[in-house]
């Protein structure tokens, strides 16, 4: 509605126009409508269950080939029970269950009652799941509750993964703020903002935050709060939208408990584009107030985070970071050239700086020649610090270039200090693992590249590194076959982590067979033309024996010298 009322009204119109007769057929008699929302009676409870199944494949057929945020979603519920007759009308309790039943069920689902479950049993082609007993909210004691489909049906695309359990202290995620404004290129305006948000949210130790590439993982799509709440195993989501007009912005932001779908909280801001920041600051601690109001008062929130001089500068590291969660060479020279402009703008925007390094050090799986870029990289990171000591991304990437120059313990160090200024960084955790392993810290590293996958289990860029984790730390420990077929399923899917294909080739060579190890070799070969042992030796961040023992194995499965 909010997008195109006049669209949306007249498609709900069409929708009625062809549903309605439905009704009819299976018995029902429509009571009332309320907004969007429609009341039926019928005589039978099977009559009733194979109208929603009728009325939910309906719309599913009109809704093929429309895009997400334009189908007619419908939700049914459906209960046996007493009602009051009032004229026309029928009240009671029995039409509340109903209408409870309704808001908890997903968009396109059915959810029934017990008692309705009892009737139709047996008696209805579909197939039901029980959800076991429900609050409902107004509604005095717990009902059982159970799932409708179609047994014909195919599974629901996109079916949730088995849910997350909660983590012990209050999680949320940020999800992408919808751009109301009409101009596409007013995306990175919204997607800065939440951003900023996701950002100033993990600063604060007692939270648990999803990461921000997890969260996009939903933009453009219609989401329930309530699956992304399983999905990501949050209790609280925050969600919003963004319109840009001129120099005036207009933000609404609300906070949903995902299990049951309640608003917390809600706040418009109308404000000028120059407030933007301030905006930012006050809806991160109202968030943090309405869900910990005792810990707010302990510890008064504030974000630290230095803003950029010029938001053009801003708006370049925003898309940077975007590119770089692709991880391919192509998107990581896009993402350089956005961060040098960033710098160019703004000298003094310490989060240009340390993402610069990021992508210069990444530049070199492809170019290698380390030594000389990490001076470069190394003075990008500094400059970071220097300006900004307390941003966790300026230590994430110190420690990268630490690591790719073999400094596993500065490494360390680095990591560990990112985590203590934002604990929710996934990808430090997943970055930390890396020269955990290479220390022999198996157990160590193979924890910090879990706990990265549970804080973004959606993101690409953190799924990478944790992957390559589990590769390198079985390789260091000798356990070749499982670093064999760790490695094997990195490598599915990302194509291009030159580092997987040559702890692959290393493993196969130490462990065989050499059909084997020749397949993999040539795997490593498309990716990487000119890969020899001599390119290894000077751009592999091991040291010492394991050094050693990788470039024995790349030998072994006849990888040239020169």
């Amino acid at each position: 509605m909010g997008t195109d009322e006049v669209g949306t009204v007249e498609a709900l119109r069409e929708h009625r126009v062809t549903a309605d007769p439905l009704i009819a057929q299976h018995g029902g008699r429509i009571v009332k409508t309320t907004g969007d929302g429609v009341l039926i009676e019928f005589g039978s409870v099977v009559g009733a269950v194979e109208c929603a199944l009728a009325l939910q494949r309906l719309a599913a057929e009109r809704n093929a080939g429309t895009p997400a945020e334009r189908r007619m979603e419908w939700r049914i519920g459906v209960h046996l029970g007493d009602v009051l007759i009032e004229e026309d009308d029928i009240l009671g309790e029995g039409v509340n269950i109903a209408a409870r039943l309704e808001g908890i069920a997903e968009p396109g689902g059915i959810c029934i009652s017990d008692d309705a479950f009892r009737q139709v049993r047996g008696k209805v082609e579909a197939e039901f799941a029980d959800n076991g007993e429900q609050s409902l909210r107004n509604i005095a004691r717990p009902h059982r509750v159970f799932s409708v489909r179609s047994a014909s049906a195919p599974e629901p695309r996109g079916a949730p993964a088995a849910s997350l359990l909660l983590p012990d202290k209050p999680s949320i995620a940020v999800l992408p703020f919808a751009n109301m404004s009409g101009d596409p290129e007013q995306e990175y305006f919204a997607d800065g903002i939440v951003e900023e948000i996701i950002t100033a949210l993990s600063r604060v130790r007692w939270f648990f935050v999803i990461a921000r590439n997890s969260c996009f993982t939903y933009k453009g799509r219609a989401v329930n709060v309530k699956q992304v709440g399983r999905e990501l195993g949050v209790r609280y989501v925050l969600e919003g939208s963004v319109r840009k007009s001129g120099n005036r912005m207009r933000i609404t932001a609300q906070l949903v408990e995902a299990a049951t779908g309640n608003h917390v909280w809600a706040e418009r801001y109308d404000r000028d584009l120059a407030d933007i920041f301030t905006v930012q600051d006050e809806i991160t601690e109202r968030v943090v107030a309405a869900i910990e109001p005792e810990l707010y008062s302990a510890e008064r929130f504030r974000s630290q985070r230095k803003t950029p001089e010029s938001l053009d500068a801003w708006e370049c590291v925003i898309r940077a970071l975007s590119l770089i969660s692709q991880d391919t060479h192509a998107r990581n020279t896009e993402a350089e050239a956005l961060c040098r402009r960033a710098i160019e703008i703004s000298p003094g925007y310490g989060q240009a700086h340390s993402l610069f390094a990021w992508v210069i050090t990444r530049r070199t799986l492809w170019s290698g020649d380390v030594t000389t870029v990490a001076v470069e990289a190394n003075t990008a990171a500094r400059t970071a610090l220097d300006l900004d000591e307390r941003d966790p991304w300026a230590h994430l990437v110190h420690g990268m270039v630490l690591w790719r120059v073999r400094r596993h313990g500065d490494a360390v160090r680095a990591y560990r200090r990112a985590l203590e200024l934002n604990p929710n960084f996934a990808l430090a955790h997943a970055l930390l693992g890396l020269p955990l392993a290479a220390q022999g810290l198996h157990e160590g590293a193979v924890s910090s590249a879990e706990n990265a996958l549970r804080l973004s289990p959606n993101d690409r860029l953190v799924d990478r590194y944790a992957s390559g984790v589990m590769v390198v730390a079985p390789f260091i420990a000798g356990e070749y076959y499982d670093c064999l077929a760790k490695a094997r399923e990195t490598v599915e899917k990302y194509p291009e982590a030159l580092g997987v294909h040559m702890h692959l080739v290393a493993a196969a060579g130490m462990q065989g067979p050499q059909d084997t190890a020749a397949e993999a070799l040539a795997e490593l070969l498309r990716v990487r033309p000119d890969f020899t042992l001599a390119w290894a030796s000077d751009n592999i961040p091991h040291i010492g024996e394991i050094r050693e023992r990788l470039l024995e194995g790349l030998r072994k499965a006849g990888v040239s010298e020169e």
